[in-house]
C-alpha cells in the first residue's frame, strides 16, 4: 500500500528529475547568462499607476487567499464555503470590469488608466499631466453607459 510519505518522495524525485533534463538540454547561451533576460519596461505607464496596481492586486490576493482557507477548511460549513466561492467569483468579474473600463478608456481616450470599482464607487486615476475637467466629464460618461443603474464615478490626473 502506497502511504502519503512515499507519493511525496515520488514527487520530489520527479520534480528534481524533470528539473535535471531541462537544465541538461537547455542552450548553452542561457546557461552562460544565468537565465537573465533584461525586463521590459513599459514606458508608457507612471509608476503611481503602477503602484496602484500593485496595491490592488495586494489586497485582491489576500482577500482570495483568505476565502481559499475557508474553503480548504474542514471545519468550515457547506454555507459558508459556497459564500466563500461566490465573493472569490464575485472578485474574478470585478477584475474583469476593472480590466474592460481600463481598456475602453485606453481605447476612447487613448489613455493609461487604472480603475477600481469598489460597490457602487469606480475610481478612476488617468495620467496626464494636466487636470480637464470637460475630459473627466466625458470619461465618467462612458464608464457610465456601461452600467443600467447610476455608479459614483470619481476620475483623478496623476503626471
Amino acid at each position: 500500500m502506497i502511504n502519503k510519505r512515499s507519493v511525496w518522495f515520488l514527487t520530489l524525485f520527479s520534480l528534481i528529475l524533470v528539473l535535471s533534463v531541462y537544465y541538461i538540454t537547455m542552450p548553452n547561451e542561457l546557461v552562460l547568462n544565468n537565465g537573465y533576460i533584461e525586463p521590459t519596461i513599459d514606458v508608457n505607464e507612471t509608476t503611481a499607476l503602477v503602484a496602484l496596481r500593485i496595491e490592488a492586486e495586494e489586497e485582491m490576493m489576500k482577500e482570495l487567499d483568505n476565502l481559499k482557507l475557508i474553503l480548504t477548511d474542514d471545519n468550515a460549513s457547506a454555507e459558508d464555503k459556497n459564500k466563500a466561492f461566490e465573493q472569490m467569483k464575485n472578485i474574478n468579474i470585478k477584475r474583469g470590469e476593472e480590466e474592460k473600463l481600463e481598456q475602453k478608456i485606453k481605447t476612447k481616450f487613448n489613455l493609461e488608466a487604472f480603475v477600481r470599482i469598489k460597490d457602487d464607487q469606480i475610481e478612476v486615476v488617468v495620467k496626464q499631466k494636466e487636470k480637464d475637467s470637460s475630459l473627466a466629464n466625458k470619461i465618467m460618461r462612458s464608464i457610465q453607459e456601461e452600467y443600467d443603474i447610476d455608479k459614483y464615478i470619481t476620475v483623478k490626473f496623476t503626471a
